[in-house]
């Protein structure tokens, strides 16, 4: 067996500029922005701050790699999906580098960031082997003609990523959008740009043709709403708040009516029967909330539990969120589980939450502080006696925050997980098949998982229902969005 992959406690910041054109360069205004470790509270260093000038370069050199006779439109989808292989590999070979990064920057362990670079390393072989595999139909018509339909690339696409997994969903938005042939703009969030960055110098050494890819650091009121509202840009794929994802929908309307998948937040409920085995039960419930330090669109924050094993649920669940105190910290440590909140404005709005949940009368069973003096730790906290009309209840926190609710029967534990203006995803934990059946198609959510919480893989379609977003990512629904069908009809 091989030993342990190492952290770099000091990784090199190489990348701080803009990337257009396949060249790395400042922002035309020349102003810049701090980008912190959140385990510390340092400054790692600044980066430029990109603005509508600089938007629209890179949309241009976007726009230059998808002429009708350019490089990238013209190439064989065998050799595009060979491209995104090698991309993959350069990825999976400077893992450490950019995983180490990712820790400084965002804060999560070291472990965890190394297995989300590994998924977004799935996605982009996935899709690179998917290139070469997108094929029209010949269609039935009348004598005397023929039909066929063919799958072209939308256009540029501008993709704006979130801070949660900030490499890996970036990876993710590239290869849905070059698998289809597509030219990107992507956009990486400003609490975390860094190993976005990173991709500059990877797709040049993988040889991806000038202006296929274009990296803008800024923010998101200027550099994101640039992109969103830009003529020229066909398609915005958005991963992040749902109050955000209003914004972008508007700016397509008010513009060109550009295509738009949104993949927006969540409250999202799991249901646990009387029948569910606690001692496995808790801990898969637990860490379905607390997973990413609890900044997960998708995680199981509401939970539902029947009344017959409540106590012993809020009790086991108190008594685990005690022990998982002490693997909190130093996401650089091997024995840590959880890093810090990604920010100070994260962390303060996570305390004020649980503040809220004290006073509307919710049971603080354990936890609800500062975990120390320095660094946006949060103590694991845990919840009971939480009634549906409670802030905490419909509001997404994004932190290490639980909340434990009772209920009587199944019919009314459905209602009340499907009573939310969200619907990403939700979870039933049971031994009954017909139950967990049942439950799983009653739920209002765009996936369910049963016993489990995120298993599939990138053949698994992911969305929301209501304001959890629009689309889907991930297999073949995940790749129409970026494509636009031609039907061709021809009189012989």
């Amino acid at each position: 067996m091989s030993p342990p992959v190492q952290p770099i406690r000091n990784p090199e910041v190489k990348r701080t500029q803009l990337f257009i054109g396949n060249e790395f360069v400042n922002s035309v205004a020349g102003k810049t922005f701090e980008t912190v470790n959140p385990a510390t509270e340092d400054v790692i260093c600044l980066v430029q701050a990109g603005d509508k000038a600089d938007v629209d370069k890179a949309v241009a050199a976007a726009r230059l790699a998808m002429k009708r006779n350019s490089v990238w439109r013209t190439m064989a989808p065998a050799e595009r999906g060979r491209m995104l292989m090698k991309i993959a590999d350069i990825i999976e070979r400077d893992i450490v580098k950019i995983a180490s990064l990712e820790v400084i920057d965002n804060g999560k362990p070291f472990s965890a960031a190394v297995g989300d670079i590994k998924v977004g390393v799935a996605c982009l072989r996935y899709y690179g082997g998917y290139v070469d595999k997108i094929e029209g139909r010949t269609l039935c018509m009348e004598d005397g003609k023929m039909g066929y339909t063919r799958y072209e690339p939308v256009g540029v696409v501008a993709a704006i990523t979130p801070w949660n997994f900030p490499f890996m969903l970036s990876c993710f938005k590239m290869a849905h959008a070059l698998a289809a042939g597509n030219a990107l703009v992507l956009k990486p969030p400003e609490q975390t740009p860094l190993t976005s960055l990173m991709l500059g110098d990877i797709v040049i050494e993988a040889g991806l043709p000038t202006g296929v890819l274009n990296i803008i650091t800024g923010m998101g009121p200027t550099a994101g709403a640039s992109l969103t509202e830009h003529p020229d840009v066909n398609k915005v794929t958005f991963t992040g708040s749902t109050e955000v994802g209003h914004l972008i929908q508007k700016a397509s309307g008010d513009t060109n009516l550009k295509r738009v998948t949104l993949e927006l937040g969540g409250k999202s409920a799991v249901i646990i029967g009387k029948s569910a085995d606690l001692s496995k039960v808790v801990p898969l419930a637990q860490d379905a909330c607390y997973v990413n330090m609890g900044q997960t669109c998708c995680a199981l924050t509401r939970t539902f539990v029947h009344e017959d094993v409540y106590d012993e649920f809020v009790r086991q669940s108190a008594e685990l969120a005690n022990k998982t105190r002490a693997k909190v910290g130093d996401p650089f440590s091997d024995d840590i589980k959880y890093g810090p909140q990604v920010d100070k404005i994260q962390f303060d709005k996570i305390l004020d939450l649980i503040d809220v949940g004290k006073k509307e009368g919710a049971k603080l069973e354990c936890g609800g502080g500062r975990l120390t003096e320095k660094g946006y730790f949060v103590e694991p906290t845990v919840f009971s006696n939480v009634s549906d009309d409670m802030r905490i209840a419909k509001e997404e926190i994004f932190g290490p925050v639980q909340q434990i609710f009772k209920f009587k029967n199944i019919e009314e534990a459905i209602d009340r997980a499907n009573n939310s203006e969200y619907g990403l995803a939700a979870g039933v934990f049971t031994n009954d098949l017909s139950e967990a059946l049942y439950v799983s198609n009653a739920l209002e959510s765009g996936q369910v998982w049963v016993n489990s919480f995120m298993p599939g893989g990138m053949n698994t379609p992911f969305g929301g229902y209501k304001k959890s977003g629009i689309g889907r990512e991930f297999g073949w629904d995940g790749l129409l969005p970026y494509m636009e069908v031609k039907t061709v009809i021809i009189k012989m």
